[in-house]
């Protein structure tokens, strides 16, 4: 997920990126590195956990920067991040280019023990691209991303971890292919994981008909077909994780034109009843959506967390898998309004929250 601080807290801030963090169930959050400034030394690292400890309501692991600034030009200090408290790194909204940089980065990170998250989308491909490339992007008049643009990052980095080792994780996959690729590399036993947000498994590119930029993420909303294959990465053990992807952006920045609109939504709130609807659709037990949301999750980041064992942090979270209630975003904890699931009807609800044993969130 994004947290904004430090440089954008008119987006969101620590304070209430963990507050609706809270409200959605999550008891610790992992925040991306593309801040102002960037997350590519220790100070900055330093500064992040710093104000989590005096203002944040759930546990923050901060990801680092696999380059400086985010350049794709040289490495960050990766020792210096581990030992400042990073569990990860990742150029998380820009893929790095350079596959020779990024095989460097793969076997430096895997000497601290560090995953690289990869942020699967060719910027060439890519282009001006605001959403699926398909028949609606082409009915809407609008310049389209396609699969492909996320397919061949995902097999680059997947042989990229082949080659040397280091366990890469592919960020909010969206294709087909994509899922394909993962399962292919798990079944060679490549360390590799992988992870799908709720609003690719809910959403196809039809939302986009409204021309509504709270449809517009990167990568962008796919189709159908796209959602089948996700459904069945979730449900055979292709996929690991269900994450957020949580980025928060002001009103001014979205009530612009389609085009002209930023990338992302938030979604910290709305993930868990989303999540559930695989449970009431029977694509899978509560048993199998705890392990996507809670225990894969922090497996991966080696994080002491997602466990209630004897010994673990009072981390806990109550919920009702039944319970009935109507999405306002304009009730959100975050600073921002940008999701597309505004008035949506919910079933399944996070009722209280507890961080270290602290109630920390109790739904009204």
């Amino acid at each position: 997920m994004h947290l904004r601080e430090p440089g954008q807290e008119y987006k969101e801030t620590i304070a209430t990126g963990s507050k609706a963090a809270a409200a959605g169930g999550f008891t610790s959050i992992c925040c991306m590195a593309n801040t102002n400034p960037v997350n590519d030394n220790a100070a900055v690292t330093q500064a992040i956990l710093e104000s989590a400890r005096k203002t944040s309501s759930v546990n923050v692991f901060p990801i680092g920067s696999v380059t400086k600034n985010l350049d794709g030009l040289e490495m960050s200090e990766m020792g210096e991040l581990k030992e400042a408290g990073c569990v990860a790194l990742s150029d998380d909204g820009r893929t790095v280019k350079n596959a020779a940089l990024y095989r460097k980065a793969m076997e430096y990170s895997k000497s601290f023990g560090l995953a690289v998250i990869s942020h699967a989308l060719c910027s060439d491909l890519m282009g001006q691209g605001v959403m699926n490339e398909g028949f609606v992007s082409t009915e809407m008049g609008l310049s389209g991303i396609p699969h492909e643009a996320e397919d061949v990052i995902i097999a680059r980095d997947i042989a990229l971890a082949a080659l040397t080792n280091c366990h890469v994780h592919i960020a909010h996959v969206s294709t087909a292919r994509g899922i394909e690729l993962i399962r292919e590399a798990k079944k060679k036993k490549w360390p590799v994981s992988g992870e799908v947000t709720p609003h690719h498994f809910t959403l196809t590119d039809e939302a986009c008909r409204t021309y509504d930029p709270n449809t517009k993420m990167a990568p962008p909303l796919r189709t159908s077909e796209d959602i089948k294959a996700i459904e069945k990465g979730l449900a055979d053990g292709s996929i690991d994780v269900i994450a957020t992807d949580h980025a928060p952006h002001s009103l001014s920045d979205k009530e612009v034109d389609f085009e002209e609109a930023p990338f992302g939504i938030i979604g910290l709130e709305t993930a868990f009843p989303l999540s559930m609807r695989l449970v009431h659709k029977r694509l899978m037990d509560l048993k199998r959506l705890i392990e996507l949301l809670s225990v894969n999750p922090s497996k991966l980041m080696k994080i002491d967390r997602g466990t209630l064992s004897e010994g673990a942090w009072a981390d806990v979270v109550i919920f009702d898998p039944k319970r009935e209630w109507v999405y306002d975003v304009n009730q959100s904890f975050s600073k921002s309004r940008n999701s597309p699931f505004q008035g949506e009807k919910f079933r399944g609800a996070v009722l209280k929250t507890f961080v270290g044993g602290k109630l920390v969130y109790e739904k009204k």
